[in-house]
């Protein structure tokens, strides 16, 4: 009887998380996304690739139904990734072992974790030997020691403030960035925004920033970053904070932000990895 009482708390809990959800958000227009893949730049013939070791990170899920699901990414993500022409894909559950650390070119991390002074040493491995690191929502938080997790990558987040809904981006202006080329100035995502960051925005490339409520109770907004990058003297580092539902994962142009983000980290031309923006993505029909 026990047993069966726990059962129907777990689903009932079950549906309560469900139905905290946001009804998703409609396909994109395929012919809208069309036109920012022909603002790329001509692709790369396949002898010319370097072949690169791209290692899928992930952690215990954390949140509700369809949110924070890193599990469910890494399962998504590892076969996608592996389409890609002269890559190989690997993936690590917690933390990777001291042997994938040497053997990645480039690290995708969508997890929480404490970052811990071994844990970002290893990162220090990667950046020294010109590899990449690329961080997903929640990945970007760093209670403890957000000075040292900054170092690294730029800003951190540590729990401040955040909001759930429609994210209005705004795009940093950068005509030549390879990241944004062809992307609208505005793009809206239903997600989650975080605010405020520490560490010295002067030292990143603020690639997406977002107009939110600086003071709670204050009618008065201030921009933060939202997407940047890190320039280390050989490795790089990509952090997003959009990520926080499923579906932004099959959302084309955060997907094409995504996949370029991995390229720019990586050292490889920013459309490298573009021919998997709309692999499997549902379009509304036109």
């Amino acid at each position: 009887m026990k047993q069966v009482i726990g059962l129907a708390l777990l689903f009932v809990s079950a549906q309560l998380c469900a139905a905290d959800l946001p009804a998703a958000p409609e396909p994109r227009g395929r012919t809208e996304f069309d036109v920012v893949l022909q603002k790329a730049a001509p692709a790369i013939a396949i002898e010319k690739l370097r072949p690169l070791h791209i290692l899928l990170l992930a952690g215990k899920k954390d949140h509700g139904v369809g949110e924070h699901d890193y599990p469910l990414w890494q399962k998504n993500w590892t076969p996608l990734v592996s389409k890609l022409p002269k890559v190989t894909v690997d993936v690590a559950f917690t933390w990777p072992t001291p042997e994938q650390i040497k053997a990645a070119d480039l690290i995708v991390i969508f997890l929480h974790t404490k970052w811990d002074d071994n844990q970002l040493k290893d990162i220090d491995s990667v950046f020294a030997r010109g590899g990449g690191v690329v961080l997903l929502h929640w990945a970007v938080g760093a209670k403890e020691e957000p000075e040292k997790f900054a170092e690294r990558f730029g800003l951190a987040y540590t729990s401040g403030a955040y909001r759930h809904g429609v994210v209005d981006l705004k795009l940093t202006p950068v005509a030549d960035n390879p990241i944004t080329r062809g992307f609208p100035a505005m793009l809206s995502l239903l997600d989650e925004a975080y605010w405020p960051m520490v560490g010295d925005e002067s030292k990143v490339n603020v690639i997406a920033s977002a107009d939110e409520i600086a003071t709670k109770g204050s009618p008065l907004k201030k921009t933060f970053p939202q997407i940047w990058t890190k320039q280390h003297e050989k490795g790089r580092a990509f952090c997003m904070v959009p990520g926080h539902y499923n579906w932004s994962f099959n959302d084309p142009y955060f997907r094409l932000m995504l996949l370029r983000g991995m390229a720019w980290a990586a050292g490889e031309e920013a459309q490298r990895f573009d021919a998997l923006a709309m692999d499997g993505v549902e379009f509304k029909k036109e």
